[in-house]
């Protein structure tokens, strides 16, 4: 929401569309948190994975700024934690799974 209230100081903010998102779509999402700073998405990548979603988390050595993912990490929300290069892969083994 563009004009709704900031949320870890970000308007619009992943954190609501990963709740959304578990809410909605809940197992039959798949949800990614890749590099970037402070812990927008944690709880919300957490959400989707508590309502059986696929999720996976952009590990340490392959982020520019390893906050979100460090946080998600942390949080127990990835099902995954894999460099950026292997997340297409990821994606994709995870969809034809379904």
């Amino acid at each position: 929401m563009k004009d709704g209230p900031k949320v870890f100081h970000q308007r619009p903010s992943v954190e609501i569309l990963f709740h959304s998102v578990a809410a909605e779509a809940g197992r039959n999402a798949l949800g990614v948190i890749l590099t970037g700073m402070g812990a927008d998405g944690a709880k919300g990548l957490l959400d989707m994975r508590s309502k059986g979603a696929y999720t996976i988390a952009e590990d340490e050595k392959s982020c520019i700024v390893f906050g979100m993912p460090k946080e998600a990490i942390k949080l127990n929300a990835a099902c995954e934690v894999t460099p950026l290069t292997r997340i297409a892969e990821s994606i994709l083994r995870n969809l034809q799974a379904a």
